[in-house]
């Protein structure tokens, strides 16, 4: 059945009602973004494709776009979670949220054409909450070679969601800011191994691996084995942000169900582990 991010809601009943529908319409090195819902409120999360692929992805998942989206949050300037930024603003006439030194950037690099002309621009800062419709949202900082790259938390009804790509390494405040969450996107980005006999050039190698380029899976595996850090809570666990050179689905999944499943019996991860793809839209899940 095809239904609307607005009307979806309103035939749930109240003994059903959920605090967030996740779509992961795409994930990887060449376009990333995220549908968040609720009853009242509709975000994506990045805009990383064109709008036809965008609108695409939608149809893929069953489903028609949604007739209104609130606001479009940014992580950061790179082309893969910008590029359809202006089209989907002008699509949904919807404000864009991000940091202001991140839409300096955007606007360095699309000096011509429609990102110039958007006027609802929202500046956020790392640390500082604010709400859209009904969800509370927290941006953090990450470590990437961006100008200047967030995270986000997102909170509705008591329930959690976390994102968290595009990082090279786990500083504590970032795991922190993970702790809690009922559904957690991590990029697991290479294997390194993979990594280092593949085809990119040296110089390319040295910037995936360094603190501020990409988080490999193991060290994701080591936070997810780590139950001091990680707590485990998250129904739902996606790992995202894959590298279609120099990793493989299996082999992400195979490494993060290795860590899982060597954490004591007393901090079992119960919840369910996932594979976001750069093709293949994911979800939707229910919170």
């Amino acid at each position: 059945m095809r239904v609307t991010s607005c009307n979806y809601f309103s035939r749930r009943t109240e003994t059903a009602r959920i605090s967030f529908r996740i779509s992961i319409l795409a994930s990887g090195s060449t376009g990333n973004s995220t549908l968040l819902e609720t009853e009242h409120t509709t975000l994506l999360i990045d805009a990383g494709l064109g709008r036809k692929e965008i609108l695409r992805r939608f149809e893929a998942l069953g489903r028609s776009r949604p007739e209104r989206v609130d606001a479009i949050l940014i992580t950061h300037e790179h082309s893969d979670h910008s590029t359809g930024l202006a089209q989907m603003a002008r699509q949904w006439h919807c404000p864009a949220y991000l940091t202001e030194l991140t839409h300096q950037a955007i606007l360095k690099m699309y000096p011509e054409g429609p990102f110039q002309k958007m006027e609802r621009i929202e500046y956020i800062r790392p640390g500082e909450r604010f709400e859209i419709g009904d969800i509370e949202i927290n941006p953090f900082v990450i470590p990437h070679d961006a100008v200047d790259p967030v995270g986000y938390t997102f909170r509705s009804n008591g329930t959690k969601v976390a994102v968290a790509t595009d990082l090279g390494y786990m500083p504590e405040h970032v795991k922190q800011h993970l702790r809690e969450s009922d559904f957690l996107i991590l990029e697991s980005n290479h294997d390194l191994e993979m990594l280092k006999v593949g085809p990119y050039p040296w110089y390319i190698k040295q910037r995936v691996m360094s603190r501020t380029g990409h988080l490999s899976n193991t060290v994701v595996s080591e936070f997810l084995g780590d139950s001091d850090v990680f707590d485990g809570r998250p129904r739902h666990l996606v790992l995202a942000h894959l590298s279609e050179q120099n990793n493989t689905p299996d082999l992400a999944q195979i490494t993060a169900e290795q860590a899982l499943a060597s954490r004591s019996v007393d901090f079992a991860y119960a919840g369910s582990l996932h594979i976001a793809s750069q093709r293949v839209p994911l979800g939707p899940f229910e919170l």
